[in-house]
């Protein structure tokens, strides 16, 4: 009786915590929309979202056709970049996996790169599409070497540092033949939401939202692949079959991400420990919790990177990796004083 007391108290607590990142999501969306160089009032913000007399003239088009794209695609990027790496945590069963650990960020470097280096004017429409194929074909690259679709963690592991290492190599080729396209890629790189836009928005959420519906409709298998294979396989589970569906949902979403927004660090890291180290709750119990803590910590990155130096701005990239790095050392310390 008291077991099932302290369970149900647990499940509302954990509810708790994801209706308080669901609030704190709003929050600080609202503040990404109010503040810039140009402030908009809360009361006007709501006036115009639903239709009545609010903003005009330049205050309406700064809200509907920049931040609230840009704060929309940086909810949906973190949101995906989270998810993510809880999957692939879970996958290859390593607390310090990323979304970009089967070479997605090598791939769509090389393909951004190459849209870049060919784009005769048209970066922005030709580099999304490029940066999408590129981290596509490098995970799939990664499944070809390794083997077989369904193969070990420890197997496409490998298969992946290898194909990132050679996408870096061919990119790093590319960049010297090219030098004028150095600062573009570079930016790239690090991260960026300014190009941000409704159509941008529009497909991206299609393929994000999807994959991660994809995931937690899987999530309460997903624990089992924390086991060994034979282990899975007594408890009803394919570890081989989940593996797959896990890293195809995961990829698409990060391969969407990084095609809308660039390279953006530590997201896949700190997000999905902090969530856990709140919950004590496995990934099949913390995605939705997980989907949304990324999505704030994302919004609230990018208006970091609008206001530290406003009114210019510092690569996101700068903002997630300030953050995730010293968190990231801190995790790795942490596992080296456990298993000592």
């Amino acid at each position: 009786m008291n077991e099932k007391k302290q369970a149900s108290i647990g499940q509302i607590w954990n509810w708790k915590i994801t209706f308080a990142c669901a609030l704190f999501l709003v929050l600080v969306s609202i503040l990404a929309i109010s503040f810039g160089p140009i402030h908009l009032g809360f009361i006007d913000i709501v006036k115009t979202l639903i239709g009545m007399d609010g903003l005009h003239g330049q205050d309406r088009t700064v809200l509907l056709d920049l931040r609230l794209p840009r704060m929309l695609l940086a909810a949906l990027v973190g949101c995906a970049l989270a998810t993510s790496g809880a999957v692939y945590q879970t996958v290859f069963r390593n607390p310090l996996a990323d979304p970009y650990l089967l070479g997605a960020a090598s791939g769509a470097g090389l393909g951004a790169t190459i849209a870049i280096t060919n784009s005769g004017g048209d970066i922005y429409g030709l580099l999304p599409i490029f940066s999408f194929l590129g981290a596509t074909l490098a995970v799939l690259t990664s499944f070809f070497i390794s083997g077989k679709f369904f193969a070990e963690p420890n197997t496409l592991l490998l298969s992946g540092i290898a194909v990132g290492s050679f996408a870096t190599a061919v990119q790093t080729y590319l960049q010297q033949r090219h030098s004028n396209a150095l600062r573009p890629v570079y930016n790239w790189i690090l991260g960026e939401l300014t190009v941000a836009n409704w159509s941008i928005v529009s497909w991206s959420s299609i393929y994000i939202l999807s994959s991660i519906a994809v995931l937690i409709s899987i999530s309460k298998k997903l624990d089992g692949l924390l086991l060994s294979d034979e282990e899975s396989f007594s408890l009803g589970i394919d570890p081989n079959r989940l593996r797959l569906i896990a890293v195809a949902a995961a990829t698409l979403a990060t391969a969407t991400a990084v095609s809308a927004s660039g390279l953006i660090g530590f997201v896949g890291i700190v997000v999905p420990h902090l969530v856990r180290g709140v919950t004590h709750r496995v990934t099949n119990r913390s995605l939705a919790t997980i989907a949304l803590a990324g999505a704030a910590f994302l919004v609230l990155a990018d208006l970091g990177a609008r206001s530290v130096l406003s009114p210019a701005e510092l690569p996101i990239g700068v903002i997630t990796a300030f953050v995730g790095a010293p968190f990231f050392l801190f995790v790795l310390r942490s596992r080296r004083v456990t298993h000592s």
